[in-house]
């Protein structure tokens, strides 16, 4: 008997039915991958018959024979706590901002009934998924710790109270390749140690048949194909299963035609070093980034690859003014920014964030978000002038001027994310520092999104710093690629060079990561 059953399941919020006829079974031990699009309904699938979420759920779902629709308030809050663990997509909405790493792992592990862990057992929680040395982690905050770091939290608590059902909706999104791989691993090795059963929602492709036992393709809130992972990922029957796979990022693709970028750097950063303080710890510091140097021209796209918390985001960050500078000098078009930038300077140069929904305000409409940096960046313009102003910056990103009256909550994950490049565009920018932008997307969406990138470079002229763990992904993008392990760069140069023949052993670990 399979330890989780979905019969005839339909998924509606108010008049929309948004999921319809998911038949779906997972045994003890065994994992089932649901892939498909942004908004195609696999995280209603997973979270709705759990209560988590607006939706009403009919037809059957059963954990352990028990049947969960139509079940008591009460009832199904303790089979949430004692038998379901959850990892979700976006940990820094996920986590609570104000506890710091040990307080989240202590209210997991409790969730169940079990007494307070003392501190080695929390080490050891963090040592398990490869937190480590914990001592560095135990006191930190959320917004302390890189989006991977933070990911790997995610599921130290999502497994602290021995749960025999594990429901990860992208658990891996915002690791490298290798930490990736690695996390996989670990969820494989406790799910037989510990026989759990888990339902995976993944945009991880490439490497499914390792990752799971059966997959499920869904569009538009159904299920299209299923099979054995190992037969699927090798040979799809449907079409859209078929577009899915062809969107996944190799390292052996033909190489995109890149214009030339225009004579001198738009941007030069020199010697460039950022440190933290440590916790409890008088005067003691991190070195997130050591003597850093780089250039970007105008209509170029540069990669800025590293794993999780190679520092890689903190160059961006103080680069965009949204972090602090220790040493170093950051240059545009030849003048000195400086420690207080002008606002044009700062209209200049443009952020894109790693989660799309936790960086728009769920409670503005799509135009006040969008037109939030006029207001900020180019006070002198009417506030009648901004409506069409943003009409233009959502044209430019692809979407209608209908978005403009929605609300973040009603967007797919591939939508916020054009919607972020939009607020990042209404100010007419010269760069734009994108972190992880397409990590949290499916590869279909993602292959939109960076399709999108490339014509705003093409046609507009448009720089960038695109920071990622996906060596494979940077080669769709960008010509050239900076390597950074550890707050310092081990090696530059054109993408298809790196891959072909790497010098660094970070960038030989990437590549065979990524093959």
């Amino acid at each position: 008997m399979s330890y989780y059953v979905m019969r005839d399941l339909e998924i509606a919020i108010g008049d929309d039915r948004l999921v319809s006829g998911i038949d779906l079974s997972i045994e003890q031990g065994e994992c089932l991958a649901l892939v498909g699009e942004s908004g195609s309904g696999k995280s209603l699938t997973c979270l709705s018959p759990f209560g988590l979420g607006p939706a009403i759920c009919s037809g059957s779902v059963q954990i352990e024979r028990e049947e969960l629709i139509g079940i008591a308030p009460e009832r199904l809050r303790q089979i949430r706590r004692e038998n379901v663990g959850f990892i979700f997509q976006q940990p820094l909405s996920a986590l609570t901002a104000h506890m710091r790493v040990a307080q989240h792992l202590a209210e997991a592990a409790c969730q169940a009934g079990a007494p307070p862990p003392d501190s080695a057992a929390l080490g050891e929680m963090l040592a398990e998924v490869g937190l480590d040395p914990p001592g560095r982690f135990l006191d930190k905050y959320p917004h302390q710790l890189s989006g991977g770091e933070r990911q790997r939290l995610m599921i130290a608590c999502a497994i602290a109270h021995g749960p025999q059902l594990l429901i990860a909706d992208e658990p891996v999104s915002a690791l490298d390749a290798a930490l990736r791989r690695d996390a996989m691993d670990l969820l494989a090795r406790l799910r037989r140690e510990r026989g759990m059963a888990m339902l995976l929602v993944t945009h991880d492709l490439a490497h499914i048949g390792d990752h799971a036992d059966q997959v499920a393709v869904m569009r538009y809130g159904e299920i299209v194909e299923s099979g054995a992972a190992a037969h699927l990922a090798i040979s799809q029957s449907h079409g859209y299963s078929k577009a899915l796979w062809a969107a996944i990022p190799r390292l052996d693709e033909p190489e995109p035609v890149h214009p030339e970028p225009a004579p001198g750097p738009l941007l030069a950063v020199e010697g460039l070093s950022v440190s933290f303080p440590l916790p409890g710890r008088l005067r003691a510091r991190h070195h997130a980034v050591r003597n850093v140097s780089l250039t970007i021209h105008a209509g170029e796209a540069v990669a800025l690859v590293g794993g999780s918390g190679s520092g890689k985001s903190t160059i961006g960050r103080a680069i965009a003014d949204i972090g602090p500078v220790d040493e170093g000098e950051i240059r545009l078009s030849g003048h000195d920014l400086g420690s207080r930038r002008s606002r044009d300077q700062r209209k200049a140069i443009q952020p894109v964030f790693q989660d799309p929904m936790a960086s728009l305000d769920p409670h503005w409409r799509v135009a006040d978000i969008v037109s939030e940096p006029l207001v900020h960046l180019k006070p002198a313009l009417s506030r009648w002038t901004r409506p069409g102003l943003v009409e233009e910056a959502l044209q430019q990103v692809e979407l209608d001027a209908g978005f403009a009256e929605r609300f973040p909550a009603s967007l797919s994950g591939g939508q916020a994310q054009r919607v972020a490049i939009a607020r990042a565009l209404v100010v007419d920018p010269q760069l734009l520092v994108l972190d992880e932008a397409t990590s949290a997307l499916d590869p279909l969406v993602a292959a939109h999104i960076i399709q999108l990138l490339q014509r705003l470079c093409d046609e507009q002229g448009l720089a960038m710093l695109f920071i990622t763990h996906d060596l494979a992904l940077a080669r769709r993008l960008c010509s050239r690629a900076i390597l950074i392990d550890r707050g310092e760069i081990v090696e530059q140069g054109l993408v298809r060079e790196i891959i072909d023949s790497p010098q660094s052993d970070l960038a030989r670990a990437m590549v065979d990561a990524s093959r």
